[in-house]
Formats: C-alpha cells, structure tokens, sequence
C-alpha cells in the first residue's frame, strides 16, 4: 500500500459480504492515492483484513446490529445508544487525532462518523450509496441521514446522479459533491466472451433479498420459458436474515415446474467467470435501484443486459443499444423481454458487444484516482 499523500481513516459499521463492504475493500486493494487506514465495530475486521490486505484496520467501540430500519421505537432507542456509543469510541482513537480526511463508507457509519467528527474540524465525507428516502433507509435512519449527516458533511461521493439528486436538498452551502460509481472489480474494454455451448443461461447477481427482484424474475422466467430447456442462475447469498425468502423462491419455483432448471448457486467468488456463461442478465429491483454493481459487471462482461427502467441502472443503460430497460414492477413485461431476448441470438451478441464499450465504465484503479482527486479538491478548498 503506498504510503503517498492524506491519512484518510474510513468507517465501517459491519464485515458482512455486501456490496458497500466489497466496494471499499476493492478499492482500498488499487493502491489508492492515500494512506488509507480503518476503524469498525468489533467482529468486523476480518472481512476486510482478508479482501485488502495491508490496510491498517482497528476494531473499536460497540457491534451496530442490523434491523433497525423496521424494528419500532425500542429498536430506535438501542441504535441510537450504540452510534453514540461507536461515535465516542471512534473520536478517541488515535487515528481519528492524525486523520485529514474521515470517510464514512455506509449510511449507518455515517450516523457515528458525524457525531464523531463533530467539531473537530476534520473534513467529514459520506458515500451514499443508497437513494435518501424513507423506503431506502427506514424512518430512523432518514431522519439521521437528512438531520444528522447530510447537514455535517464536507463531501458526498454519490454512485450515481440519481442517488446524489435524492440527497441536494439536505446538504448545506458549500458542500462538494461528485458521483463516481462503486469500485465493482470491472475488467474494462474487454473482448465479449463466447458463451458456453448448451441451454439459454439467464441469471440475476445480487443478494437473496424481496426487493432485489429474484421473485419477479422467476415468475417471468417461467411464464416466458417454462416450456424451453433455458436455465436460471440466481447468484448471491440470503445476508440480513433472509433464509425464509430464500426458502419461498425454492417453493415457488417448485410450483411452477421449472425447479430443475433454477439453480441458486450462493455467494459467487469468481464474479468473471459466473457471468462469461450467461447469455442474459438482469437487474430488476422492486424499487429504485441507486446503482447497482451488478449492473456494471453485466456491462463489463459484455452479456446481454436487462434493467428496471428507472433509478441508476437507466443511466448506464441506453435501450436497445448496450442493453435493454423495462418497465418496473411489471412482470408480464419483463416476461416478453425475456422471450424476445432469448429468441434473438443476434441480437444479444448485437447488446453484449456494445456493452462492453458502454463510456465511463471504470476499473478499480480508475475509481481509487477518481477518490483521490476529490480529497485533493476537498483539502485544498479547505485551505483556501
């Protein structure tokens, strides 16, 4: 890790395999512009130890558990009590003393990083990752957002237009602001692979969640290609205690008589090699999606790409030309979209070839310069 320019200390509220976690790690892992340094909670250290190795990480203050955003006025009060608690542990840290920049990776460790960084002077950047609303956050953690947070922060790196338009309206004068997508492991430029001889492969690369779209998607997969010999690959892991709805997709999939052609294949290391075997692979959030990683390496990979016509992934996806945006919500209609895409081979090798010349599709290496100019940008406007 190069020791070059400004300590910035990133926070972290948890070490579970998420999309947020897998962004910083792989972008702490190019060899960033700075001297990166890590503060989480207890229990989370190891995730990040194994997927940036040679990061200094220090585990401090209290485990900030999950299921706040649901759970009531009780579940409220306990999270609140903890991010006062990881905030004062966080100030004390000697790192925290010789930071020039705080970063804060997460909405939730945001909420402690502002409490922490409050007064201090230190420059305080937040990455949203998630849209600024009540759906995406839950009460509490919108009303800490656009209270506590958004109203502190120096900078925001937003993933997308769409995710940085939810929050202009909570920032004060003077904050900078940038959208630069999530460091999503691309291989960029790359020639499309050829795909594997056999049936049609359809997948979905995303976490076992309800809102992430894997009910809709095998509903339309079956109505579209229940009588074809096409396979669905649903690549990804039930994190956040989701076991019971991974449970329902087996049952639904079973009742509707495709259970031998679905395949749920878990957490998926080899993210190139999973998506260099599918023919078509789809985004499909059941609400707007701030970015979507996916959506990129589908991209990058050069597959065939279906998207929710709405949120971040439509600003990747130009239709009909690197791929394809759909109606949201509308299974029938995605359905058709399925049928017309597996009918037309020329026309997803049409698709797939574009998507991999899609303009500013970055590698690691280009996300972690585009961080470190904006530190610069930030320190120095401090300065002046």
């Amino acid at each position: 890790m190069s020791p070059a320019g400004p300590v910035v200390l990133h926070l972290e509220h948890t070490g579970a395999p998420g999309g947020a976690e897998f962004a910083l790690a792989r972008m702490l892992r190019a060899e960033p512009g700075w001297l990166p340094r890590m503060l989480v909670p207890p229990g989370a250290a190891e995730f990040f130890r194994a997927q940036a190795p040679g990061v200094a990480i220090a585990e401090v203050g209290t485990a900030q558990r999950a299921g706040v955003s649901g759970g009531g006025a009780r579940a409220a009060a306990g999270a609140a009590g903890r991010l006062f608690a990881q905030a004062a542990a966080v100030r004390r840290h000697p790192w925290f003393r010789d930071a020039a920049i705080v970063d804060a990776n997460t909405a939730r460790a945001a909420a402690f990083g502002a409490l922490a960084a409050r007064g201090t002077g230190i420059p305080f950047v937040v990455h949203l990752r998630d849209l600024v609303d009540v759906t995406a956050l839950g009460g509490f953690g919108f009303r800490t957002m656009t209270r506590l947070v958004l109203p502190r922060a120096d900078g925001v790196i937003a993933n997308s237009r769409t995710t940085l338009d939810s929050a202009v309206p909570y920032l004060r004068p003077g904050a900078r602001s940038t959208v630069i997508p999530s460091a999503a492991g691309l291989s960029v430029g790359r020639e499309p692979a050829e795909r594997p001889p056999g049936p049609l492969r359809i997948g979905m690369l995303a976490r076992i969640d309800p809102w992430k779209g894997q009910q809709a998607l095998l509903e339309a997969f079956a109505s579209a290609l229940g009588e074809d010999d096409a396979v669905l690959e649903l690549a990804g892991a039930p994190l956040f205690g989701h076991e019971a709805f991974l449970d329902g997709l087996r049952s639904r999939a079973a009742e509707l008589g495709v259970a031998d052609r679905v395949r749920f294949l878990g957490q998926v290391d080899d993210i190139d090699a999973l998506l260099d075997g599918w023919d078509i692979a789809v985004q499909y959030s059941t609400r707007p999606e701030p970015l979507g990683q996916n959506v990129l390496q589908y991209l990058a990979a050069g597959c065939a790409v279906l998207v929710a016509d709405e949120g971040g992934p439509a600003e990747w996806v130009d239709d009909d030309v690197n791929g394809c945006r759909v109606p949201p919500r509308d299974t029938a209609a995605l359905a058709a979209a399925l049928g017309d895409l597996a009918a037309d081979e020329g026309g997803r090798r049409r698709l797939g070839a574009a998507a991999t010349q899609t303009p500013q599709l970055l590698d690691d290496d280009a996300v972690a310069t585009a961080h470190a100019e904006f530190y610069a940008g930030l320190l120095a406007a401090g300065r002046r």
